[in-house]
């Protein structure tokens, strides 16, 4: 069994409360969460109005395939949400 784990750190320009921050986390949860079957969650930053941490993990059968997924998950957010990445890992632990 291998856990491919993603953790990510972007700033959210022009967002002008937490309820407007939290919306568009919640909006990244989800499109990880439906389009590529992985668990996520905000994991620090909460009380910062412009930067988010999202994390994310995916258990399968296969290095490769758990950090290709991640990889995709990571480049549709660089495409489809409006924020800024500032920090990206991506890593895998088998067990």
């Amino acid at each position: 069994m291998v856990v491919s784990m993603i953790q990510m750190i972007f700033e959210i320009p022009d967002v002008e409360s937490i309820k407007d921050k939290r919306k568009i986390v919640r909006s990244v949860k989800d499109k990880l969460q439906r389009q590529f079957h992985m668990s996520a969650a905000e994991v620090d930053l909460q009380d910062s109005l412009s930067f988010a941490h999202i994390g994310g993990a995916l258990v399968s059968n296969s290095r490769s395939f758990g950090e290709s997924v991640l990889n995709k998950a990571f480049s549709m957010i660089e495409q489809e949400i409006p924020v800024r990445i500032q920090d990206v890992q991506i890593y895998s632990e088998e067990f």
